[in-house]
């Protein structure tokens, strides 16, 4: 299977560089990660549409998703979007480092943004204050997030608990609870 190229679209992002800061970069990097639209971009740039007439987008998932779509790489480039690194994939040339947490670190060195809230914990108990510190912080962040990933950090692990299907075995997602908001009803109109 394969899905849409959107290489051109990507390569408008600030985010993304062009050319890694080393004397000695890989012959070949697969870097992983997730593009997304911070709250004020996304509130900015609804309000411009709203300004020209045009629909409006309903949350930043889909305008993100919306805008690596376009046919045109010059509207991608002039929508608020920020990839984020989270992994190493296929490399050639390069000796990986013995941990995810030191590939994310040489990603950010590169030129590469890297969650600046990544950390490595130990254990469950550590697993659990992480997940607790974030979900604290998770209104106040530029970006909206519904969980965190915990991986398994020594990449030797990581390859002998492999894959299944298209999810590795090493990482795990925990969500957050739903955020609740309380509204009140002020009319309903039924039709047959």
């Amino acid at each position: 299977l394969s899905g849409e190229d959107i290489t051109s679209n990507i390569k408008t992002l600030h985010s993304v560089p062009l050319k890694l800061r080393s004397i000695t970069p890989p012959a070949v990097l697969e870097v992983r990660g997730e593009i997304y639209m911070p709250k004020e971009g996304f509130e900015k740039l609804n309000a411009l549409a709203i300004e020209r007439g045009e629909k409006a987008f309903v949350n930043p998932r889909n305008a993100a998703a919306g805008s690596l779509r376009q046919l045109d790489p010059k509207i991608t480039a002039s929508r608020p979007l920020v990839m984020c690194a989270y992994s190493i994939g296929y490399v050639e040339g390069w000796s990986q480092p013995e941990s995810h947490y030191d590939g994310l670190l040489q990603l950010s060195e590169w030129g590469f943004r890297v969650n600046d809230l990544m950390a490595r914990v130990e254990g469950a108990s550590g697993c659990i204050e992480y997940y607790d510190m974030l979900n604290a912080k998770r209104a106040d962040l530029s970006y909206d997030i519904d969980g965190i990933v915990y991986k398994v950090d020594q990449i030797v692990l990581q390859n002998q608990l492999g894959f299944i299907a298209r999810a590795p075995r090493w990482a795990i997602a925990r969500k957050f609870p739903a955020q609740e908001e309380m509204t009140r009803i002020v009319g309903i109109d039924f039709q047959v």
